[in-house]
């Protein structure tokens, strides 16, 4: 089985895998959360704002794919902006699959790739996400879990947890 059908285009079909919430696969033919489309294109604002959404829910690995669909169609100048949130979300999924030393590498970068990032391009507090990466990256070692409350950020300017 495969997410399109035979002969949609010549690009190769990958096979449907069932993931759960937090982006593990799952073993054939079990349910799992729906999946974002592989040829997925949004703006830059509906791309904040569903991965806002999908961070609120506590499902921060389909924020990383949503803001990695992103970063691989942005123009050059943003790629730091998107990588660096990508490398944000996916850092809190190694937090909630219990992989603190993985989370605290990618939060780290993340917190640099952001740091690179001037003012706030489309409302995103880049500077405020960077200092939240990098307490967040540092508060590992003191605790491992934090609560999920802390584990949902704010994307844009002054809504940080």
């Amino acid at each position: 089985m495969t997410d399109r059908p035979s002969g949609a285009d010549d690009a190769p079909r990958r096979p449907v895998r069932s993931r759960d919430a937090l982006g593990r696969p799952l073993s054939p033919g079990a349910p799992g959360v729906p999946q974002l489309p592989d040829d997925l294109r949004l703006t830059p604002q509906e791309t904040l704002t569903k991965a806002q959404e999908l961070l609120d829910d506590g499902l921060a690995f389909y924020a990383h794919e949503v803001f990695e669909a992103r970063w691989k169609n942005c123009p050059d100048q943003e790629r730091e902006l998107w990588q660096g949130l990508a490398q944000l979300a996916v850092g809190i999924t190694h937090i909630q699959r219990g992989n603190p030393t993985g989370a605290t590498s990618l939060l780290h970068r993340s917190a640099a790739r952001l740091r690179t990032v001037g003012g706030a391009p489309y409302g995103v507090d880049a500077p405020g996400l960077a200092h939240y990466a990098e307490a967040l990256a540092t508060g590992l070692s003191a605790e491992p879990t934090p609560a999920a409350d802390r584990l949902r950020p704010r994307l844009h300017s002054g809504e940080l947890p």
